[in-house]
């Protein structure tokens, strides 16, 4: 079965869900964005290779990980996983490369975290300023939430 890399922004809430029920949740009662590369993303950037395209849908993510802080001291963090093609719907519209996935995404397909290195209470940090963080260190990451 074909499989799909996201990228998808958790906060605290996200990462318990992780670390508890070994799953973010996804499916028709329970819609979780992600960001991967779509169609309508290649369409837009046909001059840019695989890496380039992730990086912009990893890019999208970390933008939309900013609105998931629930105070100024929480940290940014988006989980890289390998979602089945079929758990991943693209959506219309902005940023092409949104996509909602629709079947829960376990623990095991999550590959790693993508942390703020320091709080600095602005969001519009670049992307490629946070650390990587190896799946089997959530619980490193979840420390960043006190």
């Amino acid at each position: 079965m074909p499989v799909v890399r996201v990228y998808v922004p958790v906060g605290r809430a996200g990462l318990e869900e992780l670390a508890t029920a070994g799953a973010l949740a996804a499916g028709p009662g329970t819609p979780r964005t992600a960001f991967a590369v779509t169609s309508g993303l290649e369409r837009a950037a046909p001059g840019l290779d695989v890496e380039d395209l992730e990086y912009a849908a990893f890019s999208d993510a970390v933008e939309a990980a900013g609105g998931l802080r629930s105070g100024r001291s929480d940290r940014r963090v988006v989980a890289a996983a390998d979602a089945d093609a079929t758990w991943v719907s693209p959506r219309d519209g902005a940023p092409l490369s949104k996509v909602v996935l629709t079947a829960p995404v376990p623990l095991s397909r999550v590959a790693s975290f993508h942390v703020d290195d320091v709080v600095t209470g602005d969001v519009d940090e670049e992307a490629d300023e946070l650390l990587w963080y190896d799946v089997t260190e959530l619980d490193d990451v979840r420390s960043f939430f006190g």
